[in-house]
């Protein structure tokens, strides 16, 4: 018996861990990279392994980077079930769709730019051949249905006709919706079969709505052996959820093998009480700039942490009701998803809103924009308001848009308020606008280059580590030290080298067997 890391193996994205026992494979989630483009684009479209040889899936949580392959796993053969907690299920309805439209959308604009470079090397005469007329402004309205969207049977044809290489997405809606009729959904400590010889368990994680930390116990050879595996451990004492689980059911106490993550491996988070005090300070900064405040919000988890800080912070009249927009119809989505699941819910939230009869994520000032048109408006407004938007590494979505009209202006604020990966747009804001600031904001600012052009980064860089969904260092050895488990080794995952490495070396120093495995590579049970 064995696990291979296929993903987030030294890296963060890309969560794939496949365990092989004489009767079964099982994977532990099915995850997306993140990160360059080209890099990411080439990664994500090849799975390691025959799709048609896995036995089940077992997934920790809704997040892409650890549930976005499992529209490309199904439509490449996979027959088995996806095993996660019910909340999961819930919010992957809509997270799947959304990354299948971004697959769709991503494509059609490369192959809409693809023809645009095409024509623009035609002589006028040759471009009405093909119904543009012989201005490139007539072929741009050819090629779209309005300004804001792309005519893609149009496009599809003219790239057959031309004979130019068709970018296909990495899966369609069709494939997601497909994917989701494999999902079962289960409440905590509730245990099923999930092999031949394979039952598994559910604990609450911590890290976001439905998050789990999954026991699976695997009989071979006469001998029970069981894995654990953290998928991300949230972190203690925050709002709406309840704490990483520390007590296990007695037939999970003892472990062979714990595959843990590592994100926050070799630092801590400011504390969480630090947290509204911190968000106030820095509103009431961009306030009396006159400014707007832009937070990039991975739509799940984090948009709505923000909301619940953000009402408490109004309920208290701590801070100037500004109008508050979540411009992210997904994350306007998931808001409900949340409200539909009070069972997992911390005592303090129950005490604090629901047994008052108030809804944690709805209040006086709050917005959701919808359509393309309000998030346009909202672009152009000048006056002082908090956006919410998405995508959380600024890799795609309306935040790119609110990027682009409030990066130049010194009154306003990003406020970073989660993790960055490598290689991502909010990587370089984070370090280069904590830079800047380091520096007094001297001299001329730094540039960014997105959407095609090149931006100064005048806007104010903050960021509050303290509402990372993730546990840092310490949490993590409180997890593994504080929870009555016995583990015999750990294989750290799901971090930088640098984290993994640093975090495994403190595992040691507890007297814990730990390895960092490479992709590709397999550790014994």
């Amino acid at each position: 018996m064995h696990v291979t890391f296929y993903g987030a193996a030294r890296e963060v994205t890309g969560s794939m861990h496949l365990l092989t026992t004489d009767t079964d494979r099982i994977l532990f989630d099915c995850g997306m990279f993140q990160g360059r483009r080209r890099e990411s684009e080439a990664k994500n479209r090849i799975l390691p392994f025959d799709p048609k040889i896995v036995t089940n899936v077992i997934l920790s949580h809704a997040h892409i980077d650890h549930s976005g392959r499992i529209p490309l796993l199904v439509k490449n053969g996979f027959a088995g079930r996806v095993f996660c907690t019910r909340p999961t299920a819930a919010a992957c309805k809509y997270l799947l769709l959304d990354s299948a439209n971004i697959q769709e959308s991503d494509a059609a604009y490369l192959n809409y730019k693809t023809l645009r470079s095409t024509f623009s090397q035609m002589k006028p005469s040759a471009r009405k051949k093909f119904g543009g007329g012989g201005q490139m402004t007539a072929v741009k309205k050819l090629l779209k249905k309005n300004r804001h969207h792309l005519d893609t049977d149009t496009i599809d044809n003219l790239i057959d006709r031309l004979q130019l290489h068709r970018i296909e997405p990495l899966y369609n809606t069709a494939d997601a919706q497909q994917a989701l009729t494999h999902f079962d959904g289960f409440p905590y400590r509730y245990t099923v079969t999930v092999g031949r010889d394979a039952e598994g368990c559910l604990y609450d994680a911590g890290h976001i709505l439905g998050s789990a930390v999954s026991m699976l116990r695997v009989r071979e050879n006469g001998q029970m052996k069981t894995v654990c595996y953290t998928g991300d451990i949230g972190r203690f004492d925050k709002p709406i959820l309840r704490d990483p689980t520390l007590e296990f059911e007695e037939a999970h106490r003892q472990v062979d093998l714990l595959i843990m993550e590592s994100t926050y491996g070799n630092r801590d988070h400011e504390p969480v009480v630090d947290l509204k005090p911190r968000l106030r300070e820095v509103l009431i900064d961009a306030v009396q700039r006159g400014g707007c405040v832009l937070i990039p919000s991975f739509a799940f988890g984090r948009t709505q942490e923000l909301l619940y800080v953000l009402h408490e912070l109004y309920d208290d009249r701590q801070i100037p009701k500004l109008p508050v927009y979540v411009d992210s119809p997904l994350a306007s989505n998931l808001t409900h998803v949340f409200g539909e699941h009070p069972e997992v819910y911390d005592t303090d939230t129950q005490e604090t809103f629901l047994q008052s009869g108030k809804n944690p994520f709805a209040f006086d000032k709050l917005r959701f924009v919808s359509s393309v048109e309000e998030s346009i408006a909202l672009n152009r407004s000048k006056k002082p308001h908090i956006v919410l938007a998405a995508s959380g590494m600024c890799e795609a979505g309306r935040v790119l848009h609110h990027l682009r009209h409030r990066i130049h202006d010194p009154r306003n604020t990003i406020l970073i308020v989660g993790f960055m990966a490598e290689n991502t747009l909010g990587r370089r804001i984070l370090e280069k606008g904590i830079e800047y600031e380091k520096n007094g904001r001297s001299g001329a600012a730094p540039y960014l280059k997105f959407l095609n052009k090149e931006y100064p980064l005048k806007a104010h860089v903050v960021s509050i580590g303290g509402f990372s969904a993730h546990g840092d260092r310490s949490e993590l050895v409180r997890f593994v030290k504080g929870s009555n488990v016995r583990i015999n080794k750990v294989a750290v995952v799901h971090g930088e080298k640098e984290q993994a490495q640093a975090f495994a070396d403190t595992l040691r120093k507890e007297g814990i067997s730990a390895v960092v495995p490479q992709q590709g590579e397999a550790v014994a049970v």
